[in-house]
């Protein structure tokens, strides 16, 4: 590769990296973010392509720009449950930072087609071995996505459908930044594990309650605060947790900070 090429790749890394819409990478400070610049390409996703395979080998990270990313886990018969989400708040691949270099999850782009900033694992040990501050940064939203997993654990536990359904269109709705959200009986039945009979019930339910409208796959959000009321407390600790380790300006401009903030 000449000299000329390379510059003009660093070049449009660091100009990607500025205006980045992925809020974890554009609130980086300017020194970490540089060194994050050179190496960072475009990359884009359908809806159900792959941005992780469990099992297979991690080659790189990639910051969500746009779009969710469903982070899922299975069991032996190949059934299917989302156990988090992340959209462009942070970034896919963070077991590398953990020393593991598999990725434990199926990780696949959900309800809209996707597009980030992938960084090779390599150039980002590199990237973090030179900066504490930055992998400070990073691992900072690992904590945040965990305390996301925890809780949805307990809603599992603790909930009834009606309102674990309410929490996962919440989440939804943070990421997309729209009212209008794809969400089919299929997707539901990812995060929730349930039949599609007990998905319409509590669609209805939500209904009846005003709180959202169910139009041919997609969903319409009419009262988040009534899906805040019926999510309860397993929603919102994990947000301002986001807003308190990696700044409230970058929490509320990617929607992770709202009447709760």
């Amino acid at each position: 590769m000449s000299a000329a090429v390379s510059d003009s790749m660093a070049a449009e890394g660091t100009a990607n990296a500025r205006s980045s819409s992925n809020r974890l990478l554009a609130g980086l400070a300017t020194h970490d973010r540089a060194l994050l610049a050179p190496h960072l390409e475009p990359v884009s996703y359908a809806v159900g392509e792959a941005v992780a395979l469990a099992d297979a080998a991690i080659d790189g990270i990639c910051f969500i720009e746009q779009g969710i990313a469903g982070v899922l886990d299975s069991l032996d018969d190949d059934r299917r449950y989302a156990v988090g989400l992340v959209g462009a708040e942070g970034f896919i691949g963070w077991p590398i930072l953990l020393g593991d270099d598999r990725s434990p999850y199926d990780v696949r782009m959900r309800a809209e087609q996707g597009r980030g900033l992938r960084i090779s694992a390599d150039a980002l040990r590199t990237a973090v071995d030179q900066s504490p501050t930055l992998h400070l940064a990073l691992l900072r939203f690992v904590h945040v996505f965990m305390r996301q997993m925890g809780r949805t654990i307990v809603s599992s536990l603790a909930h009834s459908v009606v309102c674990r359904m309410a929490r996962w269109i919440l989440l939804y709705h943070d990421r997309v930044r729209a009212d209008e959200i794809c969400m089919t009986h299929e997707e539901f039945r990812l995060m929730l594990g349930v039949r599609r009979s007990s998905v319409t019930d509590a669609l209805h339910r939500l209904e009846e309650e005003r709180a959202i409208r169910s139009i041919r796959g997609k969903v319409l959000v009419v009262d988040r605060g009534r899906l805040m009321a019926l999510a309860g407390n397993t929603y919102g600790q994990p947000e301002r947790d986001y807003a308190r380790l990696l700044g409230a300006t970058a929490a509320k401009e990617v929607g992770l900070v709202g009447t709760f903030g």
